[in-house]
């Protein structure tokens, strides 16, 4: 039962944690998903950083409970960063640290800003 309960952690974090990825991403680009997208990037640079003061910056929490699942169902010695693994699942191929974290910060700053944009700056203009 512990193996099924486990198993079944391990696809739900996977599949949420990813797709919370993919919309901390694109999810400004629509005008429905504009306010739950920026709350979303706000959570999450909230975790990275307010968290991280105790548990090292960047920390996510979903990371870390997905890592405990993973870890009670045998696995070991795990990337620090979720996209360095989501990059090693899917192709093989674990990317350096530096490379990770550069393309990680780069890319939800940029969806950051233009969630900025699109919900306090551009409404502001139109006024």
């Amino acid at each position: 039962m512990d193996d099924l309960f486990l198993g079944i952690a391990n696809i739900f974090f996977f599949v949420f944690h990813s797709a919370l990825i993919i919309f901390n991403l694109f999810g400004w680009m629509f005008a429905r998903t504009r306010k739950l997208n920026f709350m979303t990037l706000l959570l999450t640079f909230g975790s990275w950083v307010v968290l991280g003061i105790w548990k090292g910056w960047g920390y996510c929490f979903l990371t870390d409970w997905h890592y405990e699942v993973l870890e009670r169902l045998g696995e070991q010695n795990l990337p620090r960063s979720y996209i360095a693994f989501l990059v090693e699942e899917i192709t093989g191929w674990l990317p350096s640290t530096a490379l990770t974290n550069y393309f990680t910060v780069g890319l939800a700053f940029l969806a950051l800003l233009c969630s900025l944009w699109v919900n306090l700056i551009s409404p502001a203009k139109k006024k």
